[in-house]
């Protein structure tokens, strides 16, 4: 059997650092500094980078910090035309995408931070942004209810930004009566189907195929964030009462029947955003009152909580999946391990095994440009050849020639 792979959560905050944890164990395993994130304002980009979207505490302008994962600062500043709260970013890293204040989402290039495109999604600000599992849709939710299906080739792809907004969008649906606060789609059944939830205290079911609404689930208090179980049989849904809700869906689109219940502990303050960790055998939870509790999801109760609870409240939580470190730097109770949990930083954090890793793709970089070199110069051996030939045939010609004239004047 082999094991599970190692998970790292990422909690942001607007008054304070990104502190990532060891979603194990619960210990903190590091900070990264100067970002001040609003809602939604954190995005893994790849296996590489953290984006951070960053709001000036002394003059309001915004920007986007990139960071690795072997320092705690972050590398690059990246400027962008408005203030922007949400992030949303491809899976391999390549492209980012941002949403402003003004209702517009920015793709920019990573990375390079370089703006590939200004796109007028929404007449206010946008809200959260979302990408499906397959990597090729965008989803923009807005502070007007509405949510916004664009796809993603359609904004990276092309160079021409005055195409009309209606020939960018796949789908457009007056969602809610107010702010979209998250979206997720998943990988079978809501592989056509989207979920978004609002401050309206609803979620609702969307038809990607068709365009259409399927269904609604009314709460009684307005839902924050949402995120689907592996089996995408569970919808679970942050409430702004302090609770989690579970919910069962039928993956049956015809079918309007769920489930709602509410797990007895409560957090302090409003649950922002939800995660699913350890292989989707728990949940974790974050909340405005600092603190991110991990769950079982069978039993509904709390486990674990992560660290200690934050000194400042919690804008956003993302899990980055799939970091192996080995025999030595695995979360295995090795040296390594161990110096994670002191909460290391620079190349102690996930450093070895990354930094190897980016240490390996310079190396395979190089030799890329090398064995580019090589064919260049065999090209132009080639070619040499090719001339040095009909040169010798030229030869071999006029020689051939100047014998047969010769004999013509012998036998003359």
């Amino acid at each position: 059997m082999s094991p599970s792979p190692y998970e790292i959560v990422l909690a942001s905050s607007p008054d304070g650092p990104i502190i990532a944890y060891d979603a194990s164990s619960g210990a903190v395993l590091t900070h990264f500094s100067d970002s001040r994130s609003p809602r939604r304002g954190l995005a893994l980009a790849g296996k590489t980078f953290i984006a951070a979207s960053h709001i000036s505490p002394t003059t309001g302008s915004g920007s986007i910090h990139l960071y690795n994962w072997w320092s705690s600062t972050a590398f690059h500043n990246l400027p962008v035309p408005e203030p922007v709260a949400p992030l949303a970013a491809t899976s391999d890293g390549s492209f980012l995408f941002g949403g402003g204040l003004s209702g517009c989402v920015y793709a920019l290039s990573l990375p390079s931070g370089d703006v590939l495109r200004s796109f007028p999604a929404h007449r206010k600000s946008v809200s959260c942004l979302s990408i499906s599992d397959d990597g090729s849709l965008l989803i923009s939710g807005s502070d007007d209810g509405s949510v916004v299906v664009v796809p993603i080739f359609q904004l990276v792809g092309s160079s021409e930004n005055d195409q009309k907004v209606e020939d960018l969008i796949l789908h457009k649906f007056t969602a809610h009566s107010d702010s979209v606060t998250a979206i997720v789609s998943g990988t079978s059944f809501c592989n056509s189907q989207i979920i978004s939830c609002s401050l309206d205290c609803t979620c609702k079911f969307w038809s990607l195929l068709r365009g259409t609404h399927l269904r609604t689930i009314v709460f009684q208090c307005t839902i924050l964030g949402i995120v689907l179980d592996t089996t995408e049989s569970e919808l679970y849904a942050a409430g702004s009462d302090g609770s989690v809700y579970k919910i069962g869906i039928s993956k049956r689109p015809a079918s309007r029947g769920h489930e709602v219940i509410a797990w007895q502990q409560k957090h302090g303050g409003s649950v922002v955003s939800l995660a699913m960790v350890n292989e989707g055998r728990n949940l974790a939870s974050a909340s405005e009152d600092g603190r991110v509790w991990v769950w079982e999801v069978d039993g509904g109760k709390v486990v674990m909580e992560l660290g200690i609870a934050m000194a400042a409240s919690i804008s956003d939580l993302v899990v980055a999946t799939g970091i192996s470190y080995g025999k030595e730097h695995g979360a295995t109770g090795s040296k390594g391990s161990e110096d994670w949990r002191n909460g290391l930083c620079g190349e102690e954090l996930v450093g070895y095994a990354v930094k190897e890793t980016m240490e390996m793709e310079d190396v395979l970089s190089v030799g890329e440009k090398d064995r580019s070199r090589a064919i260049d110069l065999l090209e132009s051996a080639i070619g040499m050849y090719e001339k040095l030939l009909e040169l010798i045939l030229k030869e071999a010609k006029r020689g051939t020639g100047s014998s047969s004239r010769e004999k013509e004047r012998e036998n003359l």
